[in-house]
C-alpha cells in the first residue's frame, strides 16, 4: 500500500505563490503587528513552506516591509485605473475622494497596517527602496486635476497638493481607524448604509468646496 504524502503541494508559479505569501502576511501583520505575528502561522494559511517564506523574503522584517509595499501598490494600482485625466476637474475630485473613502473602508488591513508603521515612526517603510516611486503618481494625479481646475477658474489657486492628498487621506482614513471608538462614544453605527453613504458624501463635499474658487 502506497503511504499517502503529508507534505503540502508546491505551487509551479513563483508569483501566484508570492501573492498569496503577501495576502495572508498583510492580514497577520494587521492584526497581530509585526512583534506578534508568527511566520509559521503565515506559513500555514498559504501554499507555501516557511523556507519557501525565507527564501523569497529573507525574514519576517522583510517580508513585513514587503507587505506594506504591496498594500501601497495595491491602492495606488487601482488609483492608476480611474482615469481621472479625462474627468472634469471638480467630476475627477469626487470620484478620487469616493473612490479613497471606498477603498480605505472595504480594506481595513491597509488602515491597520500603516497605522502599525506609524507606530515604528516609519523605521521600516524607509527602508524601502520603491515606496516613494510607488506614491508620486498619486500626488502628480492631484497636480494635475488642480491644475486643470485652477486653469478654467474653477479651483482657488495658492494650494498643494501633497496636503490636498493629506486632508483626502485623514478624512478618509478617520472613518476606519476610529470607527469603533466614534461608534461607541457616540451611540451611531458609522458602518450602518445610511451613514456610510452619508458619510462619504460630507467628506467629498468637504475636499471640494475647499477646493473651490
Amino acid at each position: 500500500m502506497t503511504p499517502k504524502k503529508t507534505t503540502r503541494s508546491r505551487s509551479n508559479d513563483p508569483a501566484a505563490t508570492r501573492r498569496n505569501i503577501l495576502e495572508v502576511a498583510i492580514r497577520e501583520f494587521a492584526k497581530k503587528g509585526l512583534a506578534g505575528a508568527r511566520i509559521d502561522e503565515i506559513a500555514a494559511q498559504t501554499s507555501a513552506s516557511k523556507r519557501m517564506i525565507y527564501y523569497y523574503f529573507k525574514g519576517k522584517q522583510g517580508l513585513y516591509l514587503a507587505a506594506l509595499e504591496e498594500s501601497y501598490r495595491n491602492i495606488r494600482h487601482i488609483e492608476g485605473t480611474l482615469r481621472l485625466e479625462s474627468l472634469p476637474p471638480d467630476e475627477a475630485v469626487r470620484t478620487l475622494v469616493g473612490f479613497t473613502f471606498d477603498y480605505q473602508s472595504h480594506n481595513p488591513d491597509f488602515v491597520r497596517l500603516v497605522m502599525n508603521e506609524n507606530m515604528h515612526h516609519g523605521r521600516y517603510l524607509a527602508q524601502s527602496a520603491s515606496i516613494k516611486d510607488l506614491n508620486i503618481p498619486a500626488i502628480n494625479g492631484i497636480r494635475e486635476i488642480y491644475a486643470r481646475g485652477c486653469e478654467q477658474g474653477l479651483f482657488r489657486p495658492g494650494l498643494d497638493p501633497i496636503d490636498l492628498h493629506a486632508s483626502i487621506s485623514a478624512l478618509c482614513f478617520f472613518h476606519v481607524s476610529n470607527q469603533h471608538t466614534f461608534s461607541l462614544i457616540f451611540k451611531r453605527d458609522v458602518m450602518a448604509p445610511a451613514a456610510y453613504a452619508q458619510r462619504r458624501h460630507n467628506v467629498i463635499e468637504l475636499v471640494l468646496r475647499y477646493m473651490l474658487a
